[in-house]
């Protein structure tokens, strides 16, 4: 594959299929919005919870755990009983927040045309 062809452009490791497998879930982009857009970049577990609704516990810690490996987040665990864990975003995490709310202030702009697709498919 040559540098700039189509195939090579596609490849497996290229960009844009390492951000959609990044985004394969949709509550990555969630708890990156979330924590920059209205919890200031850092919460703990319960407040994010609460702050997207119709995640499960099992299912944010999952996600958690993957973004703080994909370096998106930090953990911070305090020495409380119970422990109190903290969330915050890495300036990786910050990096991808912008384009996240592109796409979600476009999803709202074009709620309709949205509406309309989901309409088709039932």
């Amino acid at each position: 594959m040559q540098p700039g062809s189509p195939d090579h452009e596609w490849r497996e490791d290229c960009g844009p299929r390492r951000v959609l497998e990044l985004f394969s879930s949709k509550w990555t982009s969630m708890i990156l919005h979330v924590l920059e857009t209205r919890l200031g970049g850092c919460a703990r577990t319960g407040v994010l919870q609460r702050s997207l609704p119709g995640i499960s516990k099992k299912m944010l810690t999952q996600t958690l755990r993957d973004m703080e490996a994909a370096g998106l987040i930090d953990r911070r665990v305090f020495g409380t009983v119970p422990p109190a864990v903290e969330y915050s975003l890495t300036p990786l995490g910050r990096r991808f927040v912008e384009p996240i709310t592109l796409l979600y202030d476009w999803a709202r702009t074009n709620a309709d045309a949205l509406d309309e697709m989901v309409g088709k498919s039932r």
